[in-house]
């Protein structure tokens, strides 16, 4: 037996996820198809490690063409069994980007006569979007749909009713993605039906679940065809395991090529890199290369009809090339996924080509290649795989799915700037010839440089074809408005792809539709430390209060307890305030105002106001929670996803309570600054609050101080979610500021009996907040500033000299009490009930609480004006007294 038939033989037996499954304790189980389905891979990705390498999709590993489009013709001809042909002929087909784009097609192909669109991670300029949805565990997350029929989504172009959606995945892991943009849509074009199709299914038995209670929400029909069906075991700490085995494996491998690179010179023969040839296809005019902006059937029997003559240029082109047919030298290695009885009786391999195609340009590439299979016959072994943003390790194991990869730079200017793109499995797999693949838009200058994609993979082939499609454009975006032109690459364009709102379960125990989170999921990261460490660092360093969070407070029983009388005695009269101020905004504001709560007192809140406004009016007001920042401002990235999806006019800030107005002074300030730098002009800075005992707004519930009760508790009363973070290693300059989701505080989380308990009393005051709204929106409620003017006060008769060290009011005391280095608590006389848990923790804490007269507010909380390791300035930086 030869050489490269025993390593044939020896890939085929060993399963391509043994050495992640011995070395992590990853575990792939279920159906007898799944393990030659998929193989296993290491990435760097703070939110998986491991990677599902498909054997079948053509994105990692060369696989033949045939088997590649077939895996995804026959799932389309099942979805067309289970809708019949009627429906399937209503039927549109999205598939996701960047690693399912052809295998969506295939489906489409499958389906025979349903119209295609892929998302895209590429911005095109004059395409109007169409709509957008999140994948949150991905390494590049956002997705834009650019179609350029807008009806496609809606009807599949048909002008009729909204058709079947049929979404396609490579794989359905946990139903994230799937979910996010079944939402995203079903909001847009509501449907009776979805059909999701994947190669496999390995989602947990609680997230089909919850597949199954999202189509009971939205009423739909929601049915799922797939090639196999397993689940992922990972055992606890995978992640940082992971993490750290890809470390240990780069520093590992970088030492090896630098003792490589340090050792002598051998005498080798002259190596000269292979040539480039352009092969010109005559691509069809008005045939799209991708499904981008949409692929029709007529699109497809274009295609169709064109497929065996470019084949047939590829071939000629190929017939030229010197080598072609020699069997690969000494060093050649059978790359992952080869087939055994690849040789023949003798020994010698056939000649092996690559069709190659680059990230989301999949589907061309590989009918490309099933054409080219059929041209050139059984005695040429055509494989067929496409380039990638994933960075994956490679490790040149037969138990491990990458065994080689080609780094190079990215050569279509995408939005997100430049950076590193990967071929896997190329390199050491004995390609006779690569046939290259690219639109328009990717022949670059940097395609063509030294370190570039072509360079790279002549480095490991004897022949290099470029085929060059031209990249299609709308016939709105076309500067000659001639559908299909062919278009130079494009400038940068500005802002870069924005990431869409986290939403519970996922972010959040608040339910999916109560609020949007425009913030960035940090849950992963180690951010809190002990309260006199992390002031002590804020201090010695000058460092931001917003750059670390503190330990989460955990409530002793008895404040526990204390928390459920006062939300069950207040419940009314945060009701009555919720109610006087959403109708304020409805009257002022509609009518139909978007909700921006301040993360996180103020999302609660917003959570209220919507859920008024849907009780009393039916309204589905759209709500989204904003990090701000004291000293930094407001979340510019989140600023410009509300301009880009909603008309800044509308959008109204929510908080909880004023105490003495330095956040409102800060959104203001944050709101002038954001439009001097060129942001979307247009949003208003006034907050509507619940409370405004310090006279700091004119939108409110009321303007007395009394006790909200989630100003109680931290995470446990706002959807198990941090204060914001804001720190610069973290948080990129088009990155939404960070959160975390305290998922392991679920047994004390109190946020839905909280929203419950002041829902059910809607009715009840309804009649109250009724007269009262009127006589607000009659009355002079210009702002006071009373409480600035006690706040100054206060300051120089105690001493302070700092008015950023008085917290007036009973939320701003209570956070003093549960955050900061407390020094009093000044209580107003006759305060009572409202005060029961400040005086709780008061004592729990050490801290006396002095009663006064002459008071605007219940309480005031004073900050230790010396030596402390709790005082922030304006400016979020440490203040430490003389």
């Amino acid at each position: 037996m030869s050489e490269r038939a025993t390593r044939e033989e020896t890939v085929d037996v060993v399963w391509s996820g043994s050495w992640v499954a011995e070395r992590l304790g990853v575990a792939l189980e279920g159906d007898g198809e799944l393990r030659e389905l998929l193989g296993l891979a290491l990435r760097r990705n703070p939110k998986r490690a491991h990677l599902l390498v498909s054997n079948v999709l053509g994105k990692h590993v060369p696989q033949r063409p045939s088997v590649v489009h077939g895996a995804g013709f026959e799932l389309g001809e099942r979805v067309r069994a289970l809708l019949g042909d009627r429906e399937a002929r209503r039927a549109v087909v999205l598939g996701y980007a960047e690693t399912a784009t052809g295998l969506g097609h295939a489906v489409a192909d499958g389906l025979r006569d349903a119209p295609y669109l892929h998302s895209t991670r590429r911005p095109v300029a004059g395409v109007e979007q169409a709509g957008g949805f999140e994948e949150s565990h991905s390494h590049a997350t956002a997705h834009l749909l650019l179609p350029e029929d807008r009806d496609l989504l809606a009807s599949g172009g048909t002008g009729a009713d909204a058709s079947v959606l049929v979404l396609v995945d490579d794989e359905f892991s946990t139903g994230n993605t799937v979910l996010n943009t079944i939402r995203a849509l079903h909001a847009l074009h509501p449907r009776e039906r979805y059909v999701i199709v994947a190669l496999v299914d390995m989602r947990s038995a609680d997230d089909r679940d919850r597949l199954t209670a999202f189509a009971a929400e939205i009423g739909a029909r929601v049915d799922l065809v797939t090639r196999s069906t397993g689940t992922v075991a990972l055992p606890d700490g995978v992640l940082e395991r992971g993490q750290a085995l890809v470390a240990a494996q780069e520093a590992e491998q970088a030492a090896e090529q630098a003792g490589r690179a340090e050792a002598p010179a051998e005498a080798v023969e002259d190596a000269h890199p292979a040539p480039v040839t352009r092969v010109d296809l005559d691509w069809p005019a008005g045939v799209p290369d991708g499904g981008r902006h949409g692929f029709t059937p007529a699109h497809r029997a274009a295609l169709e009809a064109a497929l065996p003559a470019m084949a047939d240029r590829i071939a000629a082109e190929l017939g030229d090339a010197p080598g072609l047919g020699e069997a690969p030298g000494p060093g050649d290695a059978a790359g992952p996924g080869d087939a055994p009885g690849l040789g023949d009786a003798a020994g010698t391999a056939p000649r092996r080509i690559l069709v190659l195609g680059s990230e989301e340009l999949m589907y061309a590439p590989l009918r490309l290649g099933t054409a080219l299979e059929a041209a050139l016959g059984a005695d040429t072994e055509v494989r067929y795989s496409t380039t990638t943003r994933s960075p994956v390790l490679a490790v040149d194991d037969p138990g491990y799915a990458i065994r080689t990869r080609l780094v190079f730079p990215a050569h279509d200017d995408p939005a997100d700037g430049p950076g590193d793109r990967y071929a896997y499995n190329v390199a050491g797999a004995g390609f006779d010839a690569v046939v290259a693949v690219v639109d328009s838009t990717a022949d670059t200058p940097e395609l063509h440089a030294p370190d570039g994609l072509l360079a790279r993979l002549a480095e490991h082939t004897g022949h290099v074809l470029l085929a060059v499609l031209p990249s299609y454009v709308p016939a709105t975006a076309a500067p000659t408005g001639v559908p299909g032109t062919p278009t130079p690459a494009p400038e940068r364009q500005e802002p870069a792809v924005l990431p869409e709102p986290l939403r519970g379960p996922d972010f959040s125990s608040y339910a999916p539709q109560d609020v949007g989170w425009l913030l960035q999921d940090l849950s992963d990261t180690e951010l809190e430390a002990p309260t006199e460490e992390r002031e002590e660092a804020i201090q010695s360093g000058g460092a931001h209060y917003a750059e670390s969070l503190p330990v989460e407070y955990q409530p002793s029983a008895e404040y526990q307890a204390l928390f459920t009388a006062a939300l069950e005695a207040s419940a009314a009269r945060i009701a009555r305030a919720v109610g006087t101020v959403t109708e304020t905004v409805l009257a002022e504001r509609g009518p139909r105002p978007v909700l921006v709560s301040l993360a996180r007192a103020g999302t609660p809140v917003g959570v209220l106001m919507r859920r008024w406004a849907q009780h009393r009016y039916g309204l589905d007001l759209p709500h989204y929670a904003i990090s701000i920042v004291r000293g930094r401002g407001i979340d510019a990235t989140a600023l410009r996803w509300l301009a880009a999806h909603h008309d800044p006019a509308d959008v109204v800030f929510v908080d909880g309570w004023t105490g003495k107005g330095a956040i409102t002074r800060e959104l203001a300030a944050a709101i002038t600054e954001f439009e001097e730098s060129g942001g979307p002009a247009g949003f208003d800075p006034e907050i509507s609050v619940l409370a405004d005992p310090g006279g700091c707004v004119r939108t409110y519930g009321t303007r007395e101080d009394f006790l909200i009760p989630s100003a109680c508790l931290n995470s446990t009363v706002s959807g198990l979610i941090s204060r914001t973070v804001l720190r610069a290693d973290l948080v990129g300059p088009d990155d939404f500021h960070g959160g975390k989701f305290y998922r392991e505080l679920a047994d004390s989380d109190v946020s839905g009996l909280f929203l419950d308990t002041i829902a059910a009393r809607f009715d009840e005051v309804a009649g109250q907040v009724e007269e009262e709204a009127k006589e607000l929106l009659a009355a002079d409620r210009a702002p006071t500033w009373e409480g600035w003017a006690a706040v100054e006060r206060i300051s120089e008769e105690y001493g302070i000299h700092d008015v950023n060290l008085v917290k007036p009011g009973v939320g701003e005391t209570t956070r003093v009490l549960l955050r900061r280095v407390p020094w009093k608590i000044l209580a107003k006389r006759g305060a009572g009930a409202d005060l029961e848990h400040i005086r709780l923790l008061a004592e729990q804490r050490g801290v006396p609480v002095e009663e006064v007269d002459d008071l605007p507010y219940s309480c005031v909380g004073l900050i230790h004006p010396r030596f402390t390791r709790g005082a922030t300035g304006a400016d979020g930086k440490a203040v430490q007294g003389a």
